[in-house]
């Protein structure tokens, strides 16, 4: 039976990274209360001009250099965000375009947190019938274009000048949101084979729209215009979290769909060499890992240094646990992930 392989990996993080206590500097929180919250105590943002699709190129080329291939042989790209370059039109074909291949279809996911585990069966589906026969999956966020402060030099210490109250009330009103996200990009490349059992065993998969007011961005197209005073005055452009529900949505569904997942491909729980979990909120994982009874040397975590990089969080960790070899040829490894929409799911991939 076909199958795929994962032939290279690759992650970007922009500049150098602001510490829990650079953002005290532009809204009331402190190292102390975030870590404890959230297991994060630094993040990177990108620079203003750039965007998802400009994250995503270094992190794919560290990737076509770690598979040895040229670029002219990818023949899809899945692009996974939830922050795009515009609103219209996605970035997969930007990005495509800057990685010096236009013309390669570029399919835009928009599962937000969950999309890395939609990427992995949509790409076994292309690759195992012919469709393709090399895929470049991206998940890449540039987060810091609706973080909820106007005043970047007070964070960046760049000025003497002391933050406006109305700039610092407002990021503190949005304060569950904005001290999780980072920005970042990773990369998988991914490559049909014939040979051995490696690929995707099995895929456990959810959406809900019921729960979309639990998690979202609540101004769109909705609005006459999409962009007006009234959407500015309310705050709608920026994410609305309602923490407790996102948390008990995620420790109930997200083990439901590991082991329907694990059971669909033959195999327990004790079997998966390493569970590779989307990167929200260190509670989460936790509060996941100990109620389906996993080793915590099993659930590897990195959000400490990046913050939650949506869309990036799994290939990311993939990639540094691809490079300092715990991720190894033969290994069974689930990924699993919860976004808005809500989305969730879970996939057992044979490596």
């Amino acid at each position: 039976m076909a199958g795929f392989r994962i032939i290279g990996s690759g992650r970007y993080l922009p500049g150098e990274p602001y510490t829990n206590d650079m953002l005290s500097r532009v809204l009331d929180t402190s190292d102390e209360w975030i870590y404890k919250r959230t297991g994060i105590r630094q993040r990177h943002y990108c620079p203003e001009g750039q965007g998802p699709s400009d994250l995503a190129v270094p992190a794919a080329r560290n990737a076509i250099e770690d598979a040895g291939i040229e670029p002219s042989s990818i023949d899809f790209i899945l692009f996974n965000t939830m922050t795009p370059d515009y609103l219209l039109p996605g970035s997969g074909a930007e990005f495509a375009a800057k990685l010096g291949i236009p013309g390669v279809p570029a399919l835009d996911m928009r599962q937000q947190c969950a999309a890395f585990v939609y990427s992995f069966q949509i790409a076994s589906a292309m690759l195992t019938s012919g469709a393709a026969k090399r895929i470049l999956i991206v998940g890449s966020e540039a987060h810091a274009g609706y973080m909820p402060w106007h005043e970047w030099d007070v964070l960046d210490g760049k000025t003497d000048k002391p933050q406006s109250q109305e700039d610092r009330e407002r990021a503190t009103r949005h304060r569950g949101f904005c001290i999780i996200f980072g920005d970042g990009a990773g990369a998988l490349l991914l490559e049909a084979t014939s040979e051995g059992d490696a690929g995707l065993l099995s895929a456990e998969l959810h959406s809900d729209g019921s729960q979309i007011e639990q998690l979202r961005i609540p101004a769109g197209f909705k609005e006459r215009p999409f962009i007006n005073q009234k959407v500015v005055d309310e705050e709608r452009m920026f994410l609305f979290m309602n923490g407790k529900e996102v948390f008990k949505h995620a420790i109930s569904k997200v083990p439901q769909a590991v082991r329907a997942a694990c059971k669909k491909a033959s195999v327990s729980l004790d079997d998966i060499d390493w569970f590779v979990a989307h990167q929200a909120n260190d509670r989460i994982n936790i509060a996941i890992r100990e109620r389906m009874k996993l080793a915590p040397a099993k659930v590897p975590s990195n959000i400490k240094n990046y913050g939650n990089t949506s869309g990036g969080t799994i290939p990311i960790l993939m990639d540094e646990m691809r490079r300092d070899g715990r991720m190894k040829a033969g290994q069974l490894i689930c990924v699993f992930a919860l976004g808005a929409g809500m989305h969730w799911g879970a996939v057992i991939i044979r490596l």
